[in-house]
Parts: C-alpha cells; structure tokens; sequence
C-alpha cells in the first residue's frame, strides 16, 4: 500500500525550513546539556533551585560568573520575580568552585545558545510566511489534542494539504510507517513491525501524541490507556499516533474540525463488554456482585 508522494514546490520548501529547524531545536537541546554539565563539574548547583537556568533570572548569573563575579551572595541577589524567594537556596547553590576554564566554556556555550535561538527565530519567521497559504490547515490540525503551532507547521511540511494524493487513511497511513506490518506466510503472521517512514513526521506525530495522552478527558488518552495495559508504552503511543494521522488525512480531505470521541468511546460502543469487565474486577476483589436493569422513564 506504500505509494510514491513528491510534494509541490511550496511543500518542498517548507520542509526544507521545517527540517532545518528541527534540527536546530535539537542543537540548542543537546548544547543545553553540555551546559548542565558544564556546571556540574563547577560544583554550581543552579539547577537544582531554578526550574530554568537560561531564564531571565539564570542568564544573568550565568553571565556574571562567566565575568568573574563569584560571590554567591552578589550572584543571588540578581534574582527576579518568584525567585527572589529562594535567597538562601540560591547562595547555597552558587558556592563552587567556578574558574577561568569553567568560564570560557560556559560562555561559549551560552554564546552558541544564543546564535541557535537566533537562526530557530529566523527560521521560524520564514517558515510563517511560507505556511500563510496554508493558514487555514494548520487551524485544523491544531483542534487535534496534542498538535500545537510548531507541530501542526511540520505535519504540513511532510504530507501537505492534498490529501488527493493518498487514496485513503490507510494509504497515508502506510506511506507515512505508522500501521503494523502485514508479513504473512502459510497462514501465520510472521511480523507486526512496522515499516519505515518520515523521521522527521514520525518525530512530529510523536510530540503530538505525548501531548495527547496528556489530555484529561480525551479520546487519544482513553485509547492510550487502554492499549498500553495490553501492549505497553512504545505499541501503544504507536496506536494513538495512527489514529491522530487518520484523523488528520479526514480533516484535510473534508475541511472538518476535530471531533473527539470521548473518553467513554469504548464503553458505550459496547455497554456489555464494560460492564463485564467491571464485574470481574469487583468479584477479584472478593465482592459478589448482583446487576439490576435500571428503569429509564419515559
């Protein structure tokens, strides 16, 4: 079911932006690690008392150890807004044992944080005026639970918005690796691996689908939950990210919003099965169970 897909000249476009980007994002993540560890090494325990270093009130206690201030105290008072009530935390946490070397690393590194914030800005402002025919798209696809700007932007770089190319869910959903393989031999089902698509829109599908499983209430977190009791983490994520794209290549084909199922999709699609269920779990629990209809008045 796999098909060729060459995307037009705009798309093409896009996903060169888009793909940069990302790569950049993840750039700007991995020099964010060596930074941690920079100062790990330094005996500076910021992290621990910040919730984001690079913030307003980290950066400019980065920037002044990395002049050569050092006094913890002096370093602590530069603390903004909330912070101002970790005082004796912060000091505590700035006492190590910060040197030359400590800071010519920590202030290339922050240097390149800010080069990489600058090309992710540039490229995303790029990547705005190229998605503005495509407005419309990305407000669909932003109904989805889990999809926001910058993820709704990449699942338009990879698949477009002509859905003409894809005969059916199942299509895209094949061309795109998120649907089960179907190797089969004498009768027996070899392998469930799927195949090989977009990194970059599997990437994107994932951001969507943690974003999903995270929202109370939804369709996406009750098929998660359901899934993962049976199949675990990994094959259950890979069932909400099947179903987000689905749902995509229906709101593109149709110009429809979202329409969440519900949380409750599967106990009312069947009432039985739910109720037998319950049961079981109640009678594990050493209680004798006795159902009685209710009467629903007219």
């Amino acid at each position: 079911m796999r098909s060729s897909f060459v995307p037009p000249k705009p798309i093409r476009e896009l996903r060169q932006l888009t793909r940069y980007r990302k790569a950049q994002i993840s750039e700007r993540q991995r020099e964010a690690n060596r930074l941690h560890k920079a100062l790990e090494d330094s005996g500076i325990k910021l992290d621990c008392v910040a919730t984001d270093i690079l913030g307003k009130s980290g950066r400019a206690m980065l920037d002044a150890l990395c002049s050569g201030t050092t006094d913890p105290a002096v370093l602590a008072e530069m603390a903004k807004g909330r912070m101002r009530t970790k005082l004796p935390e912060l000091r505590e946490a700035l006492e190590g044992r910060f040197n030359e070397l400590h800071a010519l690393l920590i202030g290339s590194i922050l240097a390149h944080l800010d080069f990489l914030d600058g090309q992710i800005e540039a490229l995303s402002q790029a990547i705005e005026v190229k998605l503005a025919p495509f407005a419309s798209a990305v407000e669909l696809l932003r109904t989805v639970p889990g999809i926001e700007q910058r993820t709704a932007e990449n699942v338009i770089a990879e698949i477009g918005v002509d859905m003409g190319q894809f005969p059916s869910d199942a299509h895209l959903a094949s061309w795109a690796g998120q649907c089960p393989g179907n190797h089969e031999s004498a009768g027996k089902r070899k392998s469930g691996k799927t195949r090989k698509g977009s990194k970059w829109l599997n990437e994107a599908l994932k951001e969507a689908g943690m974003g999903a499983i995270r929202t109370n209430g939804s369709y996406l977190q009750a098929l998660y939950r359901r899934k993962k009791s049976q199949l675990g983490h990994a094959r259950a994520l890979g069932a909400v990210k099947h179903s987000i794209l689905c749902s995509i290549w229906h709101m593109l084909s149709t110009g429809e919003l979202y329409n969440d199922l519900g949380a409750d999709y599967h106990a009312r699609r069947n009432p039985e099965r739910q109720t037998k269920r319950l049961v079981s779990q109640l009678e594990a629990l050493g209680h004798h169970v006795t159902l009685q209809a209710v009467q629903v008045a007219a």
